[in-house]
């Protein structure tokens, strides 16, 4: 996973009233913490921190007086209403270390006929290395037929990457599509009333 280069900037204001002028600069207030450092309080970019944001467990190095580190998004917090960015926690990181992150699990074919793929995970914890977090695993259900499962140990993780949560735990399975149930007969007639029935009193 490559690198994304923000601009970082030390803060010493705190509080909301100090938070609120560094969003209307269109700035976001952060905290990088990790390796029993004091947390660092900084200020970011916004636009750049939200373009790099979209991509999940997006290495981060920060830059800047007397800053030149790497992170990981920890904890984003957004306005509920408009979806902005408040606030942002990263994870202090070290090249060569080991971290837990979870990582998407997509699915790619088709299983047969009206065969339908039933996913219970989207994402998957793993521990890799900080500076070669994968950007997913993916589940191949080309051909599959009901009955197919996968479950954590199943999915097929690149080299130095492994399970951080139960391998038995299920990923997703193919399963029959649903059909609708048709109403007997009698059943129909009895739903029905005749035209021109009045209801009883």
């Amino acid at each position: 996973m490559s690198e994304v280069r923000i601009a970082a900037e030390p803060r010493d204001q705190f509080g909301k009233g100090a938070a609120r002028k560094i969003r209307r600069a269109d700035k976001v207030p952060a905290v990088l913490y990790g390796h029993g450092t004091e947390p660092k309080h900084l200020t970011l970019p916004g636009h750049d921190l939200l373009l790099a944001l979209r991509t999940p467990n997006v290495l981060i190095r920060l830059q800047g007086e007397g800053i030149d580190e790497i992170a990981l998004p920890k904890g984003v917090q957004r306005d509920p209403i408009k979806g902005f960015l408040e606030h942002v926690d990263l994870l202090l990181v070290k090249r060569g270390e080991k971290v837990t992150v979870e990582i998407p699990v997509t699915v790619a074919g088709d299983p047969i006929g009206s065969a339908i793929v039933e996913q219970q995970l989207v994402t998957i914890g793993v521990e890799t290395e900080a500076t070669h977090i994968p950007t997913g695993v993916e589940v191949d259900v080309d051909g599959k037929d009901a009955g197919f499962a996968v479950h954590a140990s199943d999915l097929k993780l690149p080299s130095g990457t492994t399970l951080s949560g139960d391998p038995e735990a299920l990923v997703l399975q193919v399963i029959s599509a649903p059909t609708a149930e048709l109403p007997e007969e009698g059943e129909a007639a009895e739903a029905a009333p005749a035209e021109g029935a009045e209801a009883a009193e």
